[in-house]
């Protein structure tokens, strides 16, 4: 996976061209507030070193915050942990939960990095595939159901789902907790989007009877309130669980960026009219990308419920997934996310992030719908005969 990461210049960096891995935050900028709070707290020279788990005035004021998002009743010194971003609490908390030759299962697909940093620490991973159900892509309870009595350590997913946009039914998610309680496993969920949702409403897992013990939650304003250059998030668990990623935060980084913590006093507070318009004008976007790349013949692509990512099948063009992101960016300048990343499960797809400035938008589809066209014809006139695809 890094070599073909590699080949296709996947390095985070962009190198001039049009890059759909992440959010534009010039577009899309964070709220007002944020960079006052950040210099508020600079101008507080005390601010500068806090407790590894975080500023004690800031976690006080996240545990309303949060307590009222999850529909919990948390404690800011026991339940809560401030991390260098949602990606150091990910790693935090698997160092603190996984030993080498758990079991851990793992979403297929899911967030691109998560199986390389179990890989890392030695575990054995199982992927969890999604299967189609009346509620869209649902993860195969069923399976892991039949895996709960082999002695699952973890069983790690997002909702909303990274990079399908999948979003949990209620009932999902309280048939992950009878699972969870039934097989004596914990459960780590990433739900960094939970406030990008576009359709229906939202359960949080911690929430549910009996899971707050065994529950994990990612949290941060990264993505959807564009907070991604402060590097801050949030780590969600039982007292035992905080303590245990404390000290893994005190070997990876000793804290959060502490002046950078202090935007998290705000968060969920001063931004709700900013989401919701934020979440309109990405609905907007979703909705007219559907339209305009199911132009391409034999794309296949259905509008998420959350985040701003949309999952493209591309198994009916004749190309591979890296061979679309190599056409992609030769050909139409755009940097995409082929599906290999995030799983087994991704082979044949690629992923885009719709979050960009409209225009530019706009033309850079007009390019990609141009390029996967032209390949799509040529991939399909290769394998018709001559006389068939000679016909007018």
């Amino acid at each position: 996976m890094r070599e073909a990461d590699l080949s296709l210049g996947l390095n985070g960096a962009g190198d001039g061209l049009l890059d759909t891995t992440h959010f534009d935050t010039v577009r899309f900028p964070p709220p007002d507030w944020a960079l006052a709070s950040f210099a508020s707290a600079y101008e507080d020279g005390e601010t500068a070193y806090t407790a590894y788990r975080g500023s004690s005035e800031v976690r006080e004021a996240c545990a309303q915050s949060v307590s009222r998002l999850m529909g919990l009743d948390l404690d800011a010194a026991r339940h809560l942990a401030i991390t260098a971003g949602t990606q150091s609490g990910l790693f935090a908390v698997l160092s603190a939960l996984v030993d080498e030759g758990d079991l851990v299962v793992l979403a297929d697909p899911e967030y691109l990095f998560v199986e390389r940093m179990l890989r890392f620490l030695g575990a054995e991973v199982l992927r969890l595939p999604f299967v189609e159900t009346e509620d869209g892509l649902q993860p195969d309870l069923d399976q892991l159901e039949e895996w709960s009595d082999r002695g699952i350590a973890l069983y790690v997913t997002s909702n909303p789902n990274n990079p399908t946009g999948t979003v949990f039914s209620s009932e999902t998610v309280a048939r992950i907790g009878r699972i969870a309680r039934a097989g004596d496993f914990r459960v780590l969920i990433d739900e960094l989007y939970c406030r990008l949702v576009y359709d229906g409403g939202y359960a949080h897992l911690a929430a549910e009877p009996g899971m707050f013990e065994r529950t994990v939650t990612l949290l941060g304003g990264s993505k959807t309130e564009s907070l991604s250059g402060f590097r801050v998030g949030m780590v969600v668990a039982d007292a035992p669980v905080v303590d245990a990623i404390e000290q893994a935060l005190a070997m990876m980084c000793l804290r959060a960026p502490a002046y950078a913590q202090h935007v998290l006093s705000r968060w969920l507070v001063d931004d709700v009219e900013f989401v919701a318009r934020r979440v309109r004008e990405l609905r907007a976007l979703r909705d007219e990308t559907v339209v305009r790349l199911r132009a391409v013949p034999g794309l296949r692509v259905s509008p998420g419920r959350g985040t701003a990512y949309l999952w493209a099948d591309v198994s009916e063009l004749g190309l591979s997934d890296v061979e679309v992101a190599r056409l992609l960016q030769q050909e139409a300048g755009v940097v995409v996310s082929p599906g290999y990343q995030f799983g087994p499960s991704g082979i044949g797809r690629f992923r885009i992030c719709y979050a960009r400035e409209e225009q530019g938008w706009w033309e850079a589809l007009d390019r990609m719908t141009t390029a996967l066209t032209s390949a799509s014809d040529t991939t399909h006139d290769e394998h018709v005969p001559a006389s068939q695809g000679s016909a007018p």
